[in-house]
């Protein structure tokens, strides 16, 4: 008798919270009844953390785009959407957000956010304008120049230690070392201090290393839904990477911190760099420490990204390759640019000038984005209405939506019937209206409106020149 009435309460118990659990599933999935997706997307996130486990998230977003339309659903309150117009939309209109479940994951160190991580608008838009003016070369006078040492650094290491021969093969990460190259870049650029990668051929303490294990810790917590504990009260600084540990994040922290500590300690420091900006827009101790590392790890990876994604394509494709020579071999001869490397490295502005230089990188960066992760956005409370193909479509509020890369960039109706093949030539032969609708998609490579890449003028610079000068390494041409 007594067993059995201590026990009712907690029978009622356990009832009603499954009563609640079931009340909510059925409430979240009616709110999204009409987006359509993967079996179980409706009332399980399971679909979509194996996904994300398997590494092929990208191409799971792809293939339900294609299958379910340019707005589908992935998750119980996740929806994502291959439509260039929504997202921009999306990214350009008041009320968005960044969302929580997403973004409170990519922060690097313990309850602190950076411009990248921050999900609150007025705090995300007042850093935006301390770090703007150091990303866009306003005050960063040297920011080409230094930009241009690097690339030196780079295309000498190649010449001077991985040249073949007939009777010899010298291997080369070639991905590898352009990973060195654009951490040198921030490293120099940001911190006034470079890394030296380039210089040893070395990943200096573990610094890629490390950050690859964090990437890949976080992306493990996030499919499964524990990311939260590294921001939990307590238990989450022991979770949290940190300067003080060697594995994940560790010693880039600890590397990037130092840096900036040094020239914190050194008010007298009169070099103009992105560092120097930074301090003097406001931001100084852990804030400047923060927005340092956060530049170091994502500035770095996605530039490289796209420089690997161009080169491979190049590679892999002789007749483009010997397209873009002719026309590298032409610029020479006519003056738009040095004679060699030695004379002097492609300016910015000329690179910018050569149409199918310019057709290359968008064509290498809309078949492979750099960055192909959800980005997922909060859609206001209230609701919206986007406009998809002309058809007006109501996004309901409390849930969010985020977009696939993949799908997007290789969009038949924008693109044409061959959207899945490499094809520069598409941008040279496209009319005024189809390349003006091209261009505003393959610029969502960098994010829109209020949440656009403050990195974006930095990575063009980079990738331009570098794809350029690599083009004109007549040691490293193709038969």
């Amino acid at each position: 008798m007594v067993i059995a009435t201590s026990s009712a309460p907690l029978g009622a118990l356990i009832c009603g919270l499954v009563g609640l659990y079931i009340l909510r599933t059925i409430t979240t999935y009616a709110k999204l009844r009409q987006f359509k997706g993967p079996s179980w997307t409706g009332i399980s996130n399971w679909p979509h953390s194996m996904a994300m486990l398997g590494g092929h998230c990208h191409e799971w977003y792809a293939a339900v785009s294609k299958q379910y339309g340019p707005i589908a659903r992935v998750a119980p309150r996740v929806l994502i959407t291959s439509s260039p117009e929504v997202w921009a939309h999306v990214n350009n209109r008041a009320g968005y957000k960044r969302s929580d479940w997403y973004y409170n994951a990519t922060r690097i160190e313990y309850r602190r956010d950076n411009v990248f991580s921050q999900t609150d608008n007025a705090k995300h838009e007042k850093r935006r304008k301390q770090m703007a003016p150091g990303y866009s070369g306003r005050e960063n006078l040297n920011l080409e120049a230094s930009v241009d040492e690097r690339l030196h650094d780079f295309l000498r290491l190649i010449s001077s230690k991985y040249i073949s021969s007939d009777r010899k093969v010298v291997p080369m990460d070639l991905a590898k070392k352009v990973q060195y190259f654009t951490l040198d870049v921030i490293s120099s650029v940001g911190l006034g201090k470079t890394f030296g990668m380039l210089q040893r051929d070395h990943d200096v303490d573990d610094y890629i290393q490390s950050s690859e294990d964090g990437l890949a810790i976080g992306n493990t917590a996030l499919a499964m839904g524990f990311s939260w504990l590294a921001q939990a009260p307590i238990i989450g600084k022991f979770i949290a990477p940190s300067p003080s540990k060697a594995n994940g994040f560790g010693k880039m922290m600890a590397a990037c911190f130092r840096a900036v500590d040094e020239r914190a300690a050194t008010p007298s420091d009169k070099r103009s760099d992105m560092l120097a900006s930074f301090m003097r827009h406001g931001l100084a101790g852990d804030e400047l420490r923060s927005e340092a590392l956060e530049q170091i790890i994502a500035g770095s990876d996605t530039t490289a990204g796209a420089i690997r994604g161009t080169l491979l394509h190049l590679m892999s494709n002789i007749r483009v390759y010997r397209k873009l020579q002719r026309e590298v071999d032409e610029a020479v001869a006519l003056g738009q640019a040095p004679r060699t490397s030695e004379h002097g490295l492609i300016s910015a502005a000329q690179a910018r000038q050569l149409p199918y230089l310019q057709a290359v990188i968008r064509e290498a960066m809309r078949i492979w984005p750099p960055v192909t992760n959800i980005f997922s956005r909060d859609i206001p409370a209230g609701g919206d209405t986007v406009t998809v193909d002309g058809e007006s479509i109501f996004l309901p509020g409390d849930v969010c939506i985020g977009y696939s890369a993949y799908a997007m960039h290789r969009n038949e109706r924008i693109y044409g019937k061959d959207a899945d093949a490499f094809r520069p030539e598409r941008w040279l032969e496209a009319d005024v209206d189809e390349l003006a609708t091209m261009t505003r998609t393959n610029d969502l490579n960098f994010g829109y409106g209020r949440f656009q890449c403050l990195g974006k003028p930095v990575a063009q610079i980079e990738i331009g020149k570098t794809i350029f000068e690599v083009s004109r390494l007549r040691t490293c041409s193709l038969p």
